[in-house]
């Protein structure tokens, strides 16, 4: 075989191995003949004449997403900015329409975001943007999908992902949010003060109305030891003033006895002459003496008037 056969096998072999090509999972090939549209392949191994037909272009048929950064004013004069997440794919029975209809798809689908946001946040306060911003992505959606759905383009979702005002907004707003906060714990700590106010009060009346009644038994025992006291003194002979007399002139120096124990009392009983218990007892003796005599007189005074 002459040498010069070879390069035209080569030539010949590159040409035939031309002929073929392979279109990738989810994605489209836009096949031309002499710069005339022929047809769209779809992905696997695929045939075209060589140095006749040549591949246009490739298209992704996988869900894409743009994100559209976009700066408008809310209707309460607050300059925000706004992220918008465009989720499309190319319809797959419309990839003639996708391809040769749009030369820069994402320049047309932020067009349309721009103004659908720029028509939509300035009829929004700043509070309502942030509460209402899924309606914000329905109404992109909508526009484009009604716009996009005739190049070929489906969108999927749109999302508004992100809301940023202005450094000083942000900063009044959490000044806001923390008054408010600090306003709430006020007033759960006052209702807290108030409610143990109250219940120390209850404490303390409870506590009162244990003393006082722990005092009037102590001295309804004290007159009752006093009265057996005294009745055991009737039975020996001494009259219940005299009785009297005795207990308390004995109470005295029981006090007296009690402190003399204390090493370290100040406290000073006055009188304490050593004649001051039968003075008292003399005193005590005289007055009750004095008060029968009295009584007396007065029951008998009644009885005359009574007759």
């Amino acid at each position: 075989m002459p040498y010069f056969y070879i390069p035209l096998l080569v030539i010949g072999a590159l040409i035939l191995l031309s002929s073929f090509f392979v279109v990738k999972q989810q994605s489209a090939a836009v096949i031309e003949r002499f710069g005339k549209f022929l047809s769209i392949r779809q992905s696997g191994l695929q045939m075209k004449i060589p140095l006749v037909d040549r591949i246009a272009g490739r298209l992704s048929l996988k869900i894409q997403q743009l994100d559209v950064i976009i700066e408008t004013k809310t209707l309460d004069d607050v300059f925000v900015r706004l992220k918008v997440s465009v989720q499309y794919m190319v319809i797959r029975d419309k990839v003639y329409d996708a391809f040769y209809k749009l030369d820069y798809p994402h320049d047309q689908i932020t067009s349309y975001v721009f103004d659908v946001v720029r028509a939509e946040v300035p009829k929004m306060k700043l509070d309502d943007v942030f509460v209402k911003k899924d309606d914000i992505a329905l109404a992109v959606k909508a526009e484009l999908n009604d716009a996009m759905s005739d190049y070929g383009f489906d969108i999927i979702k749109t999302l508004v992902t992100d809301i940023d005002p202005d450094a000083q907004v942000k900063s009044a707003m959490n000044r806001i949010n923390a008054s408010e906060r600090e306003k709430i714990a006020a007033q759960f700590e006052g209702d807290a003060a108030r409610i143990l106010i109250v219940e120390k009060a209850k404490a303390e009346a409870e506590s009162k109305r244990l003393q006082g009644q722990g005092i009037a038994d102590q001295r309804r025992e004290i007159a009752r030891g006093l009265e057996e006291s005294v009745e055991v003194l009737n039975r020996v002979g001494i009259n219940s003033q005299e009785a009297s007399a005795l207990i308390v002139v004995t109470q005295h120096y029981d006090t007296l006895q009690s402190l003399g124990e204390e090493t370290n009392s100040n406290l000073i009983l006055l009188p304490n002459a050593p004649q001051a218990g039968s003075n008292m007892l003399n005193d005590m003796v005289a007055s009750f003496t004095a008060s029968n005599q009295i009584g007396e007189a007065m029951k008998n005074s009644k009885k005359k008037n009574n007759g």
